[in-house]
């Protein structure tokens, strides 16, 4: 699709009318994306967007990444730069202010839109552990079933996660080892005993189903929306 380059507000010609249009090119092909049921990369991409524009909005010295520069003092405690800015708050500036005005409302529509295909998807999904659940759900097996069910894609999962003073995140990652074409006599429970038998890395695994109720892109939507929602569920479990 159409994308926007991150510094796409400062690079290049700065001129409202061209900085529009290339916006308004990148914000259709997002709508046509949307569209397609297609969530990703595009909505992280808008989600990156509309941060920076905020950043440089509330802190205009970090157009500086675009601009001509010299560094006036550094800051080793706080582990940051400071920078004299040969661009000052003229002309530029109030252009730049001018872009972000018009560009914020549009991001906003664009990231309402993707949210609300993202919760219709997320609403329509059905996760359920697969047989004995262990204390330790970091790790395991995650059985991704698209609408129709015909087939079962095999992940390996594994959640990280990381902490800093005021908050922890969880990420999750995934391997993908093998599609399976289900049928009676092939449940998720005989699915995760035969895993078990052909493979020894994980003796007592966490093993989850998510089943999706409508048909949505695997690679583009479903699965980067079962791997969060997958998160969201094993942090309640451990709740």
């Amino acid at each position: 699709m159409n994308t926007l380059p991150t510094n796409w507000l400062t690079a290049g010609l700065l001129d409202f009318e061209y900085k529009k249009y290339l916006l308004l090119a990148y914000l259709q092909a997002a709508k046509n994306e949307f569209g397609k049921q297609r969530l990703y990369p595009v909505f992280s991409d808008l989600n990156m967007h509309y941060r920076n524009l905020q950043q440089v909005k509330a802190h205009k010295q970090l157009v500086y990444e675009s601009f001509p520069e010299r560094i006036s003092r550094a800051d080793f405690e706080k582990l940051e730069l400071v920078y004299e800015k040969i661009v000052q708050d003229d002309e530029t500036m109030q252009q730049i202010e001018e872009i972000i005005q018009y560009a914020a409302p549009l991001f906003n529509e664009a990231l309402a839109e993707g949210k609300e295909l993202y919760d219709f998807v997320e609403r329509h999904l059905e996760i359920s552990p697969v047989g004995i659940t262990p204390m330790y759900h970091n790790e395991g097996y995650l059985f991704l079933e698209a609408f129709p069910g015909k087939e079962t894609q095999v992940y390996v999962y594994r959640i990280t996660v990381f902490e800093n003073t005021y908050e922890k995140y969880r990420g999750i990652n995934t391997k993908h080892l093998q599609t399976v074409r289900r049928g009676l006599a092939l449940t998720h429970e005989h699915l995760k005993v035969q895993l078990l038998r052909e493979r020894h890395d994980l003796p007592n695994p966490a093993t989850f189903a998510v089943v999706s109720r409508i048909p949505v892109p695997l690679e583009h939507s479903l699965l980067p929306i079962a791997k969060r929602s997958l998160v969201k569920f094993v942090t309640n479990l451990a709740a």
